[in-house]
């Protein structure tokens, strides 16, 4: 009770993650070890679970000493919509998953972008080399993945879905003149051993089937293609039905806490207006997701 009395005492700037569900999110291990780093004894950040229904109030409730909040599924598509204001890649994505104080106002941001593409050129893709990739799925972390693969410069995406690509997504897709594919699973298996480069951008076990498919065209003779990266934007309970089977036939796969890591400080940079101690967040995001310090 003194202790938590103390911290309330000494936080002047609060900042928490918001989602639900919310307890798995690893957010608070990287922006907490960033603090603790830095000597940052009078921030604090936190979970907090919230619907989409009850966000707009939420956020309009803070009290001063808040400065930032990270948003996670399902929360960033209304985000962009109660900001007050928004980045040019919030805007083109149609998703925030940084809302940041500024004023009165709160600046909206998606540094889901910079965390796919940092942890994809991490793993050794160059831009403007990749012909094609292979996107799982068409919802909000997927536009976030086109973003990024503009970015490299990859011509051709290949989305594979279990209907039909959301038109928001297909709009975007277009915007950044890729060259457009839409499969199914049964066909999207085969694309996906096909391409070099493969982000899924799906919730756990929504990929699950696809996996499924890969695997029995992998045991009839199928094989992935040479230098493959496979990123999963998963993170808990790792590996992922789809990531076991990739890392089996030999792609390089990247597990989704490298992508939270660097969006992560991204986002500690927005709200602090300090440089992000990356080597200490990467330290405890492994660390936290069991994957060591690799």
């Amino acid at each position: 009770m003194v202790q938590e009395a103390f911290r309330q005492v000494l936080t002047r700037h609060r900042a928490a993650v918001l989602g639900k569900p919310i307890a798995h999110s690893m957010s608070p291990v990287l922006h907490r070890a960033a603090y603790e780093a830095l000597g940052m004894a009078d921030w604090s950040y936190d979970l907090r679970e919230c619907d989409v229904a009850a966000l707009r109030e939420l956020v309009s409730g803070l009290g001063p000493t808040w400065r930032g909040l990270s948003l996670t599924m399902p929360l960033k598509a209304e985000a962009l919509l109660i900001a007050d204001t928004s980045s040019e890649v919030a805007r083109r994505t149609g998703a925030v998953n940084t809302l940041v104080r500024d004023g009165r106002a709160w600046h909206g941001d998606n540094t889901d972008v910079v965390g796919i593409r940092q942890a994809l050129c991490d793993a050794g893709v160059i831009a403007g080399v990749v012909p094609q990739a292979v996107v799982v799925g068409s919802g909000a972390t997927a536009r976030s993945a086109l973003a990024a693969l503009a970015d490299l410069g990859v011509p051709e995406v290949v989305f594979v879905v279990r209907s039909d690509v959301r038109a928001s997504t297909l709009a975007q897709a277009r915007d950044h003149g890729f060259r457009v594919v839409a499969l199914g699973e049964s066909d999207g298996a085969a694309a996906l051993l096909e391409s070099p480069l493969v982000i899924s951008a799906v919730p756990a076990g929504a990929a699950d089937s696809l996996a499924g498919a890969v695997a029995a065209r992998v045991a009839e003779g199928a094989t992935g293609s040479a230098g493959q990266v496979l990123l999963d934007v998963v993170y808990a309970g790792w590996p992922t039905a789809l990531a076991a089977t990739a890392a089996a036939y030999g792609a390089r796969v990247v597990p989704g806490i490298e992508m939270l890591i660097h969006q992560g400080a991204a986002q500690f940079e927005l709200m602090t207006g300090s440089p992000a101690p990356l080597e200490v967040m990467q330290r405890a995001g492994r660390a936290a997701s069991g994957l060591g310090a690799s």
